[in-house]
């Protein structure tokens, strides 16, 4: 079974920078999708960002030109900058693995979250 463990949030102040790692216990080459997620007090778990086995990337609206998310195969971890950090974003951030099998079963992991905080 894949095993994620996600570090890096911590309490920052607007405008601020964090990156968040997101380390696999399997090479990520064999995984199909990694992505972030966050959910905030009182909201939907949103999807922030992916990226594929291929290194293609997608962003959410809201972190769009502030996020990037990355993948480092010889380190099996997959990062997220984010910069310009907004009160907005003050959430719960979780590493999202997927595998797929074969027809239309795939294979969801899911690490333990960090907390990220933006405020002055």
């Amino acid at each position: 079974q894949v095993q994620l463990q996600a570090f890096g949030g911590g309490l920052v102040q607007p405008g601020g920078s964090l990156r968040l790692s997101c380390a696999a216990s399997v090479s990520i080459t064999g995984i199909d999708r990694m992505d972030w997620h966050r959910q905030a007090p009182g909201k939907v778990r949103e999807m922030v960002a992916g990226i594929t086995s291929a290194g293609l990337p997608n962003y959410g609206d809201s972190v769009k030109g502030r996020f990037t998310i990355s993948r480092d195969n010889a380190r099996n971890t997959m990062y997220l900058e984010m910069n310009n950090l907004k009160p907005e974003d003050t959430a719960v951030y979780y590493c999202h693995a997927e595998i797929r099998r074969k027809g239309w079963h795939r294979d969801n992991y899911w690490g333990q979250g960090t907390l990220v905080t933006v405020s002055s």
